[in-house]
């Protein structure tokens, strides 16, 4: 899948955002290793906790259908670059570690990141082996 392709998907998911405290609304598309793409919006909640990211919301969505790795994912956030918070970061680290992750405006201004350049030294899976935890 060409990055253009999947940002105007990120692009999409982002008119459902559910933002009525914050007003940032933010859309993520990831494409899976079986080739299939799910999107998310982040959705907010009066009590905040409970929010979600679109982000995770993506990857959720591609987990629970039995995708279990991710080789791209697109973050759209408005006029700015929408980089993903320290929690969507961890869950990268578990599910897309090899992703090409794009950081874009909109399908001509982006820009393409590893997850190491956004997370190094990050805590993942492979730190556990050899635990019984």
């Amino acid at each position: 899948m060409e990055n253009k392709e999947l940002i105007q998907l990120a692009i999409e998911a982002q008119k459902k955002a559910y933002v009525p405290y914050s007003k940032f609304s933010v859309g993520a598309a990831v494409f899976t290793d079986d080739e299939r793409v799910f999107t998310g919006c982040n959705i907010e909640n009066a009590s905040y906790t409970p929010t979600i990211c679109a982000e995770r919301v993506a990857i959720f969505k591609a987990i629970s259908e039995g995708s279990k790795s991710i080789k791209k994912i697109a973050i759209v956030a408005g006029d700015e670059m929408g980089y993903p918070c320290g929690v969507c970061r961890q869950v990268m680290m578990e599910f897309a570690q090899e992703a090409e992750i794009i950081v874009a405006k909109n399908t001509e201004e982006f820009k393409v990141y590893s997850l190491k350049d956004l997370l190094p030294h990050g805590f993942g899976p492979k730190d556990l082996e050899g635990y019984n935890v």
